[in-house]
């Protein structure tokens, strides 16, 4: 579909839309009768600043109840799972998520389509067949039109049965006869006033139709949310996703009586697109709902987010002084044109059948805007001199304080103001009295009549760019400054192997690009590696800093945590002089004593944000990035980049790729008698990787899981593995040992432990003493098995209803490569004489078990019945508080002294059940790190190491809480 819209008569930006032209300037104070409501300016939030608020008292829109069903899905913060030790209650809004009638949800409609009389013999018509549809969609989502055409034309066939289709436009106008939903367009935007170097072109479709398709998807019935709610655990309240948090609560009480809020999410990239078509670029508009959970949101194939549209920059034939004001006024009034029925939803409601049929009162305000900072000062329509959510300008940005919400109502004023003195498309004179004003001259932006919208709130605290890049752009240039680039990169190099753990073989200094994953990586062991080598006021700024990072990532949140997160920000701006101090902040000048950072400013509202909005991580621009990749760039490589008709193969691929998506699932379900509604799973389940369709096909289709794409699922330890005596670790072993049948000598030769004989002795001789079994078998004339790795696997510290990947644990003997070994080191309880259990660092050096052979009548006791590991010990010797810098644990390795007054590590053998955690050792470096050192060798050549708590945020939440 192509249509053009002329953006007014006058050089005015004006598009037809289903609501009255708001005009050229929002004027605050005319919104009409309820009071200000119907503006961006955040009028809902006024409680907080001391604003007066209006609400609707009208419930009589509100049908009474045609049905009661029985089950909903639990909200995530109430799913709690059968080892959980924590008590979750709850309570949720008592006056939202009523039900008003049944419906049809998405698989529902699809039986709407002219061809389902077809469908009820042949689930897959017009294709023959299951195989067939595999191969049409395989041929038209890898393959060109012509490589398709060559297919088909393989003397290959003549001695086979060919496809029904017998041409590549046959094949295509098949696909493109599935129903499809949502259908994209093209409008060709004539900018009046102003040239352009090429048409203007947007491709779109209505983000209403997109919302009730992502709400009535059977496939999120188990991950989806209609009710705020708040919930506590024991006696804090906890934060995780957006209907936990305040704002969804208080949006609800101006709501009519059982509305059922559908909290909408844009996110968007000013990353081109297509910079192959000759010029012409589009950057991508992504949306989602709150209702779903962040869990499944946070994966690009779960199809929880949908592109809407694709953003034309267009360059303007004008001064390069009016270049940036005039595309972003075109922004917003896509934007605009593209949410226009949200809008009205927002305001108005509308009736949407949920996943389940249930029709709900639906009200769709826009919660958070996904972007990065250039980007968020756009749409807040401000200068890139201020903060886009608060009051601050640049000369205060690093001064620790948090400032006013910069309010939508505010900016709206500013922008009345100005354009009561100056025309708005007078761009020289308008643009200098907006910059004076520290905004951007964007006098429309698209938030203006979005209802409980203000961008102070929907601009929420964005991860990957707030504080991973951060990280990258000033805290590692300051370190680079202070220790070195050839330092750190030794320091860095050398460090351990852990497998599922990132190594910087070549250090981290000559890496330009690096990605949001390489940050992360860089900051688990960052603090650690420069001890030694820069000065401790330093060390504790950038362990704030690090502190902060890892806190505002928690997937949940508690008062507790909310204020650990506040103060460690507050230490960084006590300690951050000693960076000035060190001239670790350079420009072009050389050193500078100033933090003018807009990021820094940013994270001041870090902790308001996961208040009113939940936490952080559902609204990381990860998640957009990776849509660049999977909803677009592989797109527009399938089009011939002709100029004459690229928007039109582009709508063409986009409804063929939504209809077949769709399709698949819906034809898989259908034709094997399965139900189109997703059953609700009430029973407390424990998750490892959440992925809906895999979830709702391996209950009703258990043989069909392998069709369905996406991530898969991890393995569960917890059902065959090894479980400790509390069932909280499991631990797995392979069947096959590496090593079947080893004596003590093999061993103590193989694996260089002299004491190992010794070890085994007293093992035997405590459990026996302490559980009374004994045994005929003598370990010195024995044989063992033994393995080079085992598997650790835990529950997460936050949400225990979560099954973390498990971790490989390495046992390998000295080699070629590994002269002393590879050996990683855990965490183990052991009970002393008094029957205390404590905690104890130790390296594993082997992992094996007793073998009686099988024509043997011996019975081992249980003790030695289960693998067993032969450890060798570190001990604390400081605890955080003594190097408060740092705030680690300090170890050191164990040593004994023998009758001959040799001196070896003090071993010892456990029982493979007293690990409890994996953990990274850093080597207490020093001034110098010792070059002569390598990876292979790092564990054995250092005594004296730090316990790193950054390792990955479960270990840094449980060294910071439990351990302590």
């Amino acid at each position: 579909m192509s249509e053009c819209l002329v953006l007014g008569e006058l050089p005015d930006l004006w598009l037809e839309s289903k609501r009255d032209d708001p005009g050229v300037v929002a004027r605050p104070s005319d919104r009409g009768e309820d009071g200000g409501l119907l503006d961006g300016g955040g009028q809902l939030l006024g409680r907080e600043i001391g604003e007066e608020l209006t609400g609707r008292e009208d419930t009589s829109t509100c049908w009474p109840h045609e049905e009661h069903p029985r089950q909903f899905p639990v909200p995530p913060g109430l799913r709690s799972s059968q080892s959980s030790t924590s008590s979750t209650t709850g309570y949720c809004h008592p006056q939202s998520g009523y039900v008003f009638g049944i419906g049809k949800n998405l698989f529902d409609k699809l039986q709407d389509d002219p061809y389902e009389y077809r469908r009820k013999i042949n689930a897959y018509y017009p294709f023959h067949d299951e195989g067939e549809w595999e191969l049409a969609k395989f041929l038209v989502e890898n393959l060109t039109q012509a490589q398709i055409d060559k297919f088909l034309k393989l003397k290959w066939f003549h001695t086979r049965q060919r496809p029904s289709f017998t041409s590549k436009e046959q094949l295509l106008d098949w696909t493109d006869a599935l129903p499809c939903f949502a259908p994209w367009k093209v409008s060709n935007i004539e900018f009046t006033g102003y040239k352009t170097t090429y048409p203007v072109q947007l491709i779109w479709r209505d983000a209403l139709e997109v919302v009730k398709q992502l709400f009535g998807d059977p496939v999120f019935a188990n991950h989806i949310t209609f009710q705020p709610h708040v919930v506590n655990t024991g006696s804090q309240r906890e934060y995780g996703d957006y209907f936990s948090a305040d704002i969804a609560w208080k949006i609800q009480d101006y709501l009519p009586v059982g509305a059922t809020q559908v909290p909408i999410i844009l996110g968007s990239d000013k990353t081109p697109v297509t910079r192959t078509t000759g010029g012409l670029e589009m950057h991508p508009l992504f949306i989602s709902i709150g209702n779903i959970d962040s869990e499944v949101r946070s994966k690009a194939t779960l199809r929880a987010w949908r592109c809407i549209a694709y953003m034309p920059v267009a360059k303007f034939r004008v001064h390069p002084d009016y270049q940036t004001i005039l595309q972003a006024r075109l922004w917003h009034k896509c934007v605009d044109l593209i949410c226009a029925n949200l809008k009205i939803a927002a305001r108005d409601g509308c009736f949407m059948p949920d996943p389940s049929r249930h029709i709900r009162y639906v009200f769709t305000p826009l919660i958070a805007h996904v972007c990065d900072l250039p980007e968020a000062s756009m749409i807040a329509a401000v200068s890139k001199s201020a903060s886009p959510i608060t009051m601050a300008t640049q000369e205060k940005f690093g001064d620790g304080v948090l400032y006013p919400p910069r309010t939508g109502k505010h900016t709206l004023q500013l922008i009345y103001n100005i354009s009561q003195e100056i025309d708005p498309w007078d761009l020289d004179r308008f643009q200098k009295a907006a910059k004076a004003a520290y905004l951007s001259g964007v006098h429309m932006p698209y938030w203006l009549d979005w209802l409980y919208s203000c961008p102070s709130v929907f601009l929420a605290g964005e991860v990957l760019h707030t504080l991973h890049k951060f990280f990258a752009d000033h805290p590692l240039k300051w370190i680079k400054e202070i220790v070195g680039k050839t330092e750190l990169d030794t320091r860095f190099i050398i460090q351990h192997k852990r497998v599922g753990t990132r190594h910087f073989t070549k250090g981290i200094t000559h890496v330009n690009q690096m990605t949001g994953r390489e940050h992360r990586d860089i900051q688990r062991t960052i603090v650690a590696s420069i001890a030694g080598a820069a000065p401790p006021r330093f060390v504790r700024a950038i362990r704030a800093l690090i502190d902060f990072i890892y806190y505002a990532q928690n997937p949940v949140h508690s008062l507790e945590s909310l204020q650990s997160m506040s103060q460690a920000l507050s230490d960084f701006h006590a300690f951050k002089d000693a960076i000035v101090e060190a001239e670790a902040r350079r420009g072009k000048k050389g050193a500078k004593e100033d933090f003018f950072i807009p990021k820094l400013e940013l994270l001041q509202s870090f902790r308001g944000t996961i208040e009113r909005l939940g936490t952080l991580m559902q609204f990381s621009a990860d998640m957009t990035e990776r849509l660049l990749i999977t909803h677009c760039k592989d797109l527009f490589a399938r089009t011939n980049r002709r100029m004459n008709d690229f928007t039109e193969q582009c709508v063409r691929i986009l409804n063929r790729q939504e209809s077949m998506e769709l399709f698949n699932l819906y034809a898989l379900i259908s034709s094997r008698g399965a139900s189109l509604v997703n059953a609700i799973c009430l029973e407390d389940e424990e998750v490892t990787t959440v992925n809906p369709a895999l979830s709702w096909v391996s209950r009703v289709l258990p043989d069909e899981a392998y069709s369905v794409h996406g991530p898969r699922q991890v393995r569960n330890h917890f059902h065959k593995g090894i479980l400790s005596g509390d069932a909280l670790t499991a631990f797995y072993l392979t069947s096959t040992p590496d090593f079947k049948s080893l004596s003590p000598d093999d061993i103590c030769t193989k694996y260089a432990l002299v004491d190992f004989d010794h070890a085994v002795s007293q093992f035997i001789a405590r459990f026996s003493l302490s559980n009374g079994e004994s045994t005929r078998w003598d370990h010195r004339h024995g044989r063992f098995c033994a393995w080079n790795k085992f598997r650790v696997q835990l529950h997460s510290a936050f949400q225990s209803r979560v099954i973390m990947p498990s971790r490989v644990i390495q046992s390998y003997p000295p080699s070629d490569s590994f002269p002393l070994g590879n050996c990683d080191t855990v965490l183990i309880d052991v009970t002393g004489d008094d029957g205390q259990i404590t905690s104890r660092v130790a390296q594993v050096r082997l992992v094996f078990q007793p073998k009686v052979p099988r024509s043997s009548d011996l019975v081992l006791p249980t003790h030695l019945s289960s693998p067993l590991l032969y450890i060798q010990y570190f001990d604390f010797i400081a605890n955080p508080n003594d190097r408060p810098e740092l705030a680690m644990w300090t170890v050191e390795r164990s040593y004994v002294v023998d009758q001959h007054g040799e001196r070896y590590r003090r071993g010892g053998v456990v029982l493979l059940t007293d690990v409890t955690h994996a953990v990274e050792l850093i080597p207490e470096y020093g001034d110098k790190v010792n070059k002569n050192v390598s990876s292979a060798t790092c564990l054995e050549s250092y005594d004296r190491f730090f316990l790193n708590n950054f390792a990955d945020k479960e270990s840094y939440h449980t060294l910071s809480t439990e351990f302590v």
